[in-house]
């Protein structure tokens, strides 16, 4: 039997509230806070990141220096990285899904000037310029970017045939359409700046239209092939009928100062025969007659006779001109003799 009377002793309690498990507990709370606010006070930027650091959510500052820096602990400040420094893409009319095109034909299909349905297929190259604006001016800043480039293409396409945009123009319609853009991200503030923007293709819609174009713009890189192997030609022609054109210049003064030259050696040695035969006259024309018959008959003998008298009287010149001798006159009278030869 159970007794009554004696009243049963309360259960204690397996767990038991020490001041040692108080000390662990408050322990284990202060190095969970200190480790918290260790994490929340240092961050790291990366090479291609900047950061931007909101006090109380507000923004105060960015970092641009890669490295490990220091904050003041959350919610006091928080840090928001973005890839600032790195080159980003958007493609227009088409996405790219693992390796497989696919075309959108609600952005890529658009009017030009001469009411002609044309497909523009481009990339946009872009990178965060004032992180400030990119994160409070807009919201999505990405498909603000895409619908911006969007409009800025079928503006300036809007403006432009068919035919010259899918021939010479593509170039040229390709610069206007970044200064567009640009325009559109200098007037909302986006904080966006755009690197570049290339257009991969610019076609009329498939079919018969898209053949013909086609065939227009390959009878226009023949015509410009044909165009540039001419000029081509002309660039290789022309120097080379310039430089035989001065070749020939230039022999000819050359020929002309040797004859000039030639023709005032004869004048000067006209003027010195000329010199001599005032002097003496009788004994220059001979000597003009001897050089000549020298000349004309350089292996004939010749000899000056004096046949005045009945004995004849000779000199022999060829052999006095060779041994070097002055001929003598062997007469009174061998001044004023003829020449002749025998």
């Amino acid at each position: 039997m159970i007794d009554l009377s004696r009243p049963t002793p309360p259960k204690r309690s397996e767990f038991q509230w020490s001041p040692r498990k108080t000390k662990a507990l408050i322990g284990s709370v202060l190095t969970a806070v200190v480790i918290g606010v260790g994490f929340s006070t240092f961050y790291t930027v990366q090479e291609q990141e900047h950061a931007a650091i909101l006090t109380f959510g507000k923004f105060t500052h960015r970092v641009e220096q890669a490295g490990l820096h220091f904050k003041m602990p959350y919610p006091f400040q928080e840090v928001v990285k973005l890839p600032a420094v790195k080159t980003q893409r958007i493609t227009i009319g088409y996405r790219d899904e693992k390796g497989t095109v696919v075309a959108v034909d609600e952005e890529a299909l658009m009017i030009t000037g001469d009411e002609n349905i044309v497909s523009a297929d481009a990339v946009v190259e872009w990178n965060i310029s004032n992180i400030e604006q990119y994160l409070y001016n807009i919201d999505e800043p990405e498909d603000f970017l895409r619908n911006s480039a969007i409009a800025a293409i079928r503006s300036v396409m809007g403006t432009n045939k068919l035919d010259y945009a899918i021939t010479e123009g593509k170039t040229v319609i390709q610069g206007k359409v970044k200064e567009k853009l640009i325009e559109l991200q200098t007037l909302y503030a986006t904080g966006i700046h755009i690197q570049d923007v290339k257009f991969q293709d610019i076609e009329p819609p498939g079919g018969e239209v898209a053949n013909a174009f086609r065939e227009v713009t390959n009878a226009r890189e023949q015509k410009n092939t044909k165009i540039n192997n001419a000029a081509k030609y002309e660039n290789d022609r022309i120097p080379k009928a310039r430089g035989e054109a001065e070749a020939l210049r230039q022999n000819a003064e050359g020929e002309k100062q040797s004859r000039i030259l030639n023709a005032q050696g004869d004048v000067a040695k006209f003027n010195a025969i000329y010199t001599e035969y005032v002097k003496n006259p009788a004994v220059t024309k001979d000597r003009l007659v001897i050089e000549t018959l020298e000349k004309i008959l350089p292996k004939a003998k010749i000899f000056i006779s004096d046949s005045s008298s009945e004995t004849v009287k000779y000199l022999p010149i060829n052999e006095l001109l060779r041994s070097g001798n002055s001929p003598a006159p062997s007469s009174p009278n061998s001044s004023n003799v003829e020449g002749g030869t025998k």
